[in-house]
């Protein structure tokens, strides 16, 4: 892109078509089966896996397994500070929203048949906010999870990780009439569309979400975006084995 395209976009200086830097810190905790501490610009998501010799009612004696998600906004994530949904009584839309997209994107790469009559709880918590909260901590997750089932294949509880491949999410958007990828808030906040994408390794699409603020979008926008997209979570897949694999490689060695 030239550089009066640069010097019109965005803030942190990015090209239109450029990702903020995905960051991923595989086994930050020291309890959970898996963990990764996900950084995407200055947005950051703690996403923590728990597993449990256990299903909901509806899956006992079928043999099968769950995995179910949550998530949550700390309360300074944001500029301001905003009370804690727990004391509220009640958990809003949005989280409900974001909590069931992060389990069905994680289930849609999973073969529950293989896990046994284990349930997979996967947190995500937002210590900070700056747009694309929920894209990347679905990109964070994937590796939590795979972290966890690496465990239940050491221990010989699974013969293999029953990943099928996989899965990454990135938000894009058209901003004074221009294709966006990976907005953070301030882009966020003035999109004219905003959109957010959940794809497999293998080029499926698990979820879009696209939402008309400022202006109707055509089909060519839309394949530009899903372009755009396919084009950035490839990019993460192979960001996200190269982080697990590096974990791996360091456990072999302590052994």
């Amino acid at each position: 892109m030239g550089s009066n395209q640069q010097l019109k976009g965005r803030l942190d200086g990015r090209r239109p078509d450029e990702p903020r830097r995905l960051e991923l810190e595989v086994g930050y905790l020291n309890h959970a089966e898996g963990s990764v501490l996900v950084t995407a610009g200055q947005t950051r998501v703690l996403c923590a896996v728990s597993l449990e010799e256990r299903v909901p009612d509806f899956l006992r004696g079928s043999g099968r397994g769950w995995l179910t998600a949550e998530y949550a906004m700390l309360p300074r994530s944001t500029h301001t500070r905003s009370q804690r949904e727990s004391t509220r009584g009640k958990i809003g839309g949005r989280t409900h929203e974001i909590q069931r997209l992060i389990g069905r994107s994680l289930r849609a790469v999973l073969d529950l048949d293989r896990i046994g009559e284990r349930t997979l709880y996967v947190d995500c918590d937002v210590l900070q906010a700056d747009g694309g909260t929920r894209t990347t901590a679905i990109n964070g997750a994937y590796v939590a999870v795979a972290q966890a089932l690496h465990h239940l294949v050491a221990k010989g509880l699974l013969p293999s990780s029953p990943l099928r491949e996989p899965v990454g999410a990135i938000s894009v958007g058209l901003v004074d009439g221009e294709l966006l990828v990976d907005l953070a808030y301030s882009e966020d906040s003035r999109a004219e569309v905003d959109a957010n994408f959940v794809m497999t390794g293998s080029g499926g699409m698990v979820e879009v979400q696209g939402t008309a603020e400022g202006r109707v979008f055509d089909r060519a926008d839309l394949g530009r975006m899903l372009d755009a997209a396919w084009s950035t979570i490839s990019g993460f897949h192979a960001l996200q084995r190269r982080a697990f694999d590096d974990w791996a490689a360091a456990q072999r060695e302590k052994r």
